[in-house]
């Protein structure tokens, strides 16, 4: 039981698993952070491209 124990605490690949998920939910939560901050903006501006589009005479 002893060498059991021993052998659970050395081993490290549960550590590097742990290292991964939480980098990747860092990079998730970095890449929705982004996407509220520019989403308004990039709404906005769709729509004044949209206006400005509807507004130009197609036969001109």
């Amino acid at each position: 039981m002893l060498k059991f124990i021993n052998k659970f605490r050395r081993d490290e690949d549960g550590a590097v698993t742990v290292d991964w998920v939480v980098l990747t939910a860092a990079i998730v939560g970095l890449g929705i952070a982004v996407l509220s901050s520019v989403g308004g903006a990039t709404e906005t501006l769709g729509e004044a491209i949209s206006t400005e589009l509807g507004s130009m005479d197609p036969g001109a």
